[in-house]
């Protein structure tokens, strides 16, 4: 029972990582071995649109042809048993890396075809995790949730439906006095980093404690 996790976000200790950790924690405490991708790590881009995906009887049918940093990536994928994704929220939708990742991994597995049938090779079980500096009530606001949704819609289609967690207003700053960020109010981050974030961490812990179950009860 394999799980792996995809930090889409630049820093390996921030946020994001942060909270991955737990959640691949939690697989950990039921069983599973895990591993953590780094996307910010990897020389590799988005889809190219070669369609060598697509080409009938062709060598790359089924697979990204693409050859870079997330070829290995995308092989070892072939054979996880889960799969999460955490992303920082960058102008209402995920980062740049994580979204080219996602095209990477999708699209070869998509069939054009009348009933949108998938041909990946495993039916993973996927979650996604994001993390945003702003709170519950803006990430509602400006319908967040529902932009997110679209790729977590492909996710459901071509693996599974993804389990999700939202992490929201995140501490930015080391020392917000040294950045121009007069809109918020350092206490209440603080006060949100104090005791709201471990609470996330605990929900993630417990995402990756009942996928791993999961998994092991669809193995047993």
């Amino acid at each position: 029972m394999r799980i792996c996790a995809v930090n889409g976000s630049p820093r390996k200790k921030g946020n994001t990582a942060t909270v991955l950790g737990h959640f691949l924690e939690g697989a950990r405490s039921a069983g599973a071995d895990t591993e953590l991708v780094h996307l910010y790590d990897l020389q590799a881009s988005g889809c190219r649109s070669c369609f060598a995906c697509k080409l009938r009887g062709g060598a790359s049918y089924g697979h990204c042809a693409l050859k870079d940093g997330l070829t290995p990536v995308l092989a070892a994928l072939e054979k996880a048993d889960g799969l999460v994704l955490g992303s920082p929220v960058y102008f209402g939708n995920v980062t740049g890396a994580m979204r080219s990742f996602q095209e990477r991994l999708c699209f070869p597995y998509v069939v054009y075809d009348r009933h949108f049938s998938t041909i990946a090779p495993r039916r993973l079980a996927t979650a996604c995790i994001y993390t945003m500096n702003v709170d519950a009530a803006t990430m509602r606001q400006h319908g967040y949730p529902e932009t997110l949704a679209v790729m977590e819609g492909y996710l459901g289609r071509i693996f599974s439906t993804p389990a999700v967690l939202y992490v929201n207003d995140t501490w930015q700053f080391d020392d917000y006095a040294r950045y121009k960020a007069d809109r918020f109010s350092v206490e209440d981050k603080r006060r949100q980093r104090e005791e709201q974030f471990p609470q996330d961490c605990r929900r993630a812990f417990a995402m990756g404690q009942e996928m791993a179950r999961k998994l092991a009860g669809t193995s047993a």
